[in-house]
């Protein structure tokens, strides 16, 4: 059950996780992906996890962290709209993968992006902010 309203243990949990996406290779691992992954189709998401691929390790390393600090408001350790007021980084990455998710579960990874969709879907800010990244990824798309 979702937490009622935030408190000083969600604020200690908000400031840690600000703090490891400033980590040097997380922040390389999250400039070269969200700079440079556009995906058009799902040849190209699967492109990106053969390990050869150059950002192989920044997908795995930023869809992970996403996925693990997104669990935490999943499961109501974090209070959900409090956490996403500061946290909607990952969701611009979850509108990239998005339009390809059933193919990828089906040939991938089952519960790839279970948490980012759950706070896409299930949290006032996250639908808002889903919303935002989707216009922004397919205007993107469209210009290129």
């Amino acid at each position: 059950m979702p937490k009622e309203h935030p408190d000083h243990h969600d604020a200690e949990l908000v400031l840690r996780v600000y703090e490891l996406r400033r980590e040097a290779v997380m922040r390389q691992s999250r400039q070269e992906l969200l700079g440079t992954f556009w995906p058009r189709s799902y040849e190209e998401v699967l492109t990106l996890t053969k390990p050869t691929h150059p950002l192989n390790c920044a997908f795995r390393q930023v869809g992970s962290y996403w996925e693990m600090v997104y669990g935490m408001v999943r499961h109501g350790i974090v209070h959900p709209e409090y956490f996403m007021e500061s946290n909607g980084e990952g969701l611009f990455l979850y509108a990239r993968v998005a339009p390809y998710l059933v193919q990828y579960r089906a040939e991938i990874s089952p519960a790839a992006f279970r948490n980012a969709e759950w706070v896409a879907t299930e949290t006032a800010t996250g639908r808002r902010l889903f919303d935002v990244f989707t216009a922004r990824v397919k205007a993107r798309l469209e210009s290129r």
